[in-house]
């Protein structure tokens, strides 16, 4: 498979809301070094802005970040806005808030609903903005939503917030949060090769809602943070072989083939990996193939 001129628009595109973008995205966790947050060694910072400037480049409009994405010398956000502000009118950055980490890096008490404001406000000073287009709310073994989405929504009232998703929930509170105001995503770990009803249902739900629904993990499965599993399954290593790529384009294309709401928002801190998971986009698999990889997943 030539990967060269492939872009992210081969993928097709969805709305969030109001604003349109190309399905496979980028996710900047790994930019900031070999594992996400504090878990491996610090990025090379030109390296990182390379990244960034390449997936741009080859027509990603859609960033996922958070404030939380830092290690020990490296913040996502600071890379985003150093590498690709003043950005253009096609740019969509998607933030998340919630969790906290304190400046050591370490995991803090999340924020409770008074706390958000402080949250999209740092989001802001960090990207250089006046406005988050998506604000993720990533909840962390809450009940109940409605809350800290309320407080959300009233900072989309506001006109700090373009757009509201949620993340990390089950099918009860993408409702609650529906009852209070609308939501353009679901941004939640899915991946190929790891069995999740749950995730069938929400994927199901979204689509007819027409909510985008953003799997996280799609690539690394069962590596999480710390980077993508070095092994697949039989399946997996025979559709590559077949079409000449690798896995994990696979798999990033097998996500894709799920709806046409679902995003991919692969990471990497890697600027020749950024070409091939944009190639991912351009794939298409048959039948038979989704059937045989389909299987791994419900198994």
């Amino acid at each position: 498979m030539t990967t060269e001129t492939i872009t992210a628009d081969a993928a097709g595109t969805w709305k969030l809301g109001d604003l349109t973008v190309n399905r496979l995205g980028f996710g900047a966790m790994r930019l900031t070094g070999s594992a996400a947050f504090h878990l491996g060694t610090a990025s090379d910072r030109e390296r990182s802005l390379a990244v960034l400037r390449k997936a741009v480049e080859l027509g990603v409009n859609h960033i996922d970040t958070a404030a939380f994405y830092f290690s020990a010398l490296r913040s996502a956000n600071e890379l985003i806005n150093s590498a690709l502000a003043p950005y253009g009118d096609d740019l969509v950055i998607v933030t998340k808030v919630g969790p906290y980490r304190d400046y050591s890096g370490e995991w803090a008490t999340p924020a409770r609903p008074d706390q958000l404001r402080g949250h999209v406000e740092e989001n802001l000073r960090q990207l250089g903005r006046d406005h988050l287009d998506v604000v993720n709310l990533r909840r962390l073994e809450q009940d109940s939503v409605a809350e800290h989405f309320g407080a959300l929504a009233d900072l989309r009232a506001a006109g700090l917030i373009r757009h509201l998703g949620i993340s990390g929930i089950e099918p009860k509170h993408l409702a609650e949060a529906q009852e209070i105001a609308p939501v353009v995503c679901v941004q939640n770990r899915y991946a190929l090769g790891r069995p999740d009803p749950e995730g069938d249902e929400l994927l199901r739900l979204c689509g007819e809602s027409g909510i985008a629904f953003v799997p996280f993990f799609a690539v690394a499965g069962s590596g999480g943070a710390r980077g993508a599993a070095d092994t697949h399954d039989d399946a997996v290593l025979a559709v590559a072989s077949a079409h000449g790529v690798s896995p994990a384009q696979i798999r990033l294309a097998w996500s894709l083939h799920q709806g046409a709401h679902v995003l991919a928002i692969p990471g990497t801190g890697n600027p020749d990996h950024v070409v091939d998971n944009v190639a991912a986009g351009g794939l298409r698999l048959t039948d038979d193939e989704l059937s045989r990889l389909g299987a791994s997943h419900r198994s």
